[in-house]
């Protein structure tokens, strides 16, 4: 089977950023993403989604990786100062290359 590179951008942090991270990766050219709500801990403490202020998020962005590195960079500068936020690439192919 023929598969393509891609990078995938994943992206962990407060809920109240869903809306702005959609509008962001779509402006940097993004094709698509997948949001799931979660739950975890570390260094900040823990965030257990027991109320609305407390909800995490994680997105998944598979593109080009000149995109995802433009993505991951806008997205620190505009918001790791004042949300919690945790950010990491990894390396996937892909079947179908025009959905990414």
């Amino acid at each position: 089977m023929q598969t393509h590179p891609k990078k995938l951008l994943v992206v962990i942090g407060e809920s109240a950023l869903e809306k702005f991270l959609v509008r962001d990766i779509k402006q940097f050219g993004a094709l698509g993403y997948t949001i799931a709500d979660v739950r975890g801990g570390g260094g900040s403490g823990e965030r257990e989604a027991a109320w609305e202020g407390d909800r995490s998020i994680r997105m998944e962005v598979v593109c080009d990786e000149a995109i995802a590195d433009k993505i991951a960079a806008h997205i620190l500068a505009t918001y790791a100062k004042n949300f919690s936020l945790s950010l990491f690439f990894n390396d996937v192919s892909v079947v179908r290359r025009e959905k990414f």
